[in-house]
């Protein structure tokens, strides 16, 4: 397979945009990546400077050279780095929400929508007040702003950098005067404050597992994925947290590993909490576990 730098009779070869996309799935299916096709579509939409569904309508069309020297830079890098496509490009769709993504930040994954729908399940419309813990690019605290639009949002975020990315995600999506943003541990700096709901995707992936994740997760920061040795540290500290933070009746809903969720749904019994909930991801494992603080309580 020859690449789309090569040279034919004595000049370069015309590479259409149809032509890249083929040669460039083989390439990344030889590199053992696999989402092949769509890794190659996106990357190429970017050196464009295009849509990726535009593509389809211009497969004839030649890249130019300038074209494919960028698109030949994105290209080296996902498969002998492993950089992440989101990472590459800059972006990631998430609930419907172009987001802006850096290595600040960790990727918003299809998985985490889960989190959102049991949210939005479990919250009718009206004036709300939602706190998400360790937001990250924002995706959580924006789509639930978005699909609640009289709830009042604060997000938590302890990395500076990765606060400003939410905040520029915020302002791109006309979101920001109903997403508060703080910087801070966890509830440290909402002490005080009692919210309608709490949801979060901490990190909860136990130290251990590092050798044996995808090389992509290299390029995203560790604090984002890393619990602490057992994997389940961070989701301790929010459910003991929690239910002083929770008005009566309000929710609780956290993001996990599949083979957490009994330990966090007898947790939240403890705890005290009702109607705990297990929801499951696209592919069918345990993703979200959520539960209810009392009307009762104070």
């Amino acid at each position: 397979m020859s690449a789309p730098v090569s040279t034919q009779s004595g000049g370069e070869k015309r590479w259409t945009v149809l032509e890249l996309i083929l040669w460039t799935t083989g390439y990344f299916q030889e590199k053992g990546i696999e989402s092949a096709r769509l890794d190659a579509e996106c990357l190429l939409a970017h050196a464009l400077g295009t849509e990726r569904l535009r593509l389809y309508l211009e497969f004839e069309k030649p890249a130019t050279p300038d074209e494919r020297a960028r698109y030949r830079e994105l290209v080296k890098r996902r498969a002998d780095e492993r950089v992440p496509v989101a990472l590459l490009t800059g972006a990631k769709e998430f609930w419907s929400l172009p987001l802006l993504v850096t290595p600040d930040v960790l990727v918003p994954r299809p998985d985490t929508e889960t989190l959102i729908e049991a949210a939005l399940h479990a919250l009718p419309d009206g004036e709300l007040s939602i706190l998400d813990l360790g937001t990250g690019s924002g995706a959580i605290a924006l789509a639930l702003a978005k699909e609640r639009a009289q709830a009042r949002v604060v997000a938590v975020e302890r990395s500076a950098a990765a606060l400003d990315v939410a905040r520029r995600n915020a302002e791109r999506l006309e979101l920001a005067e109903r997403v508060e943003l703080l910087q801070g541990d966890l509830f440290e700096p909402v002490a005080g404050r009692v919210f309608d709901a709490v949801v979060s995707n901490p990190p909860y992936l136990a130290e251990a597992e590092a050798a044996e994740l995808a090389l992509e997760l290299a390029h995203e920061p560790k604090e984002a994925l890393f619990a602490g040795p057992l994997g389940t540290e961070v989701l301790a500290r929010i459910v003991e947290a929690a239910p002083e933070q929770l008005r009566p009746g309000g929710w609780l809903a956290l993001e996990l590993a599949p083979a957490q969720a009994e330990t966090v749904t007898d947790w939240l019994d403890q705890a005290g909490f009702e109607s705990i909930e297990t929801h499951r991801d696209l592919g069918n494992r345990a993703r979200v576990v959520s539960g209810r603080k009392p009307r009762g309580e104070d």
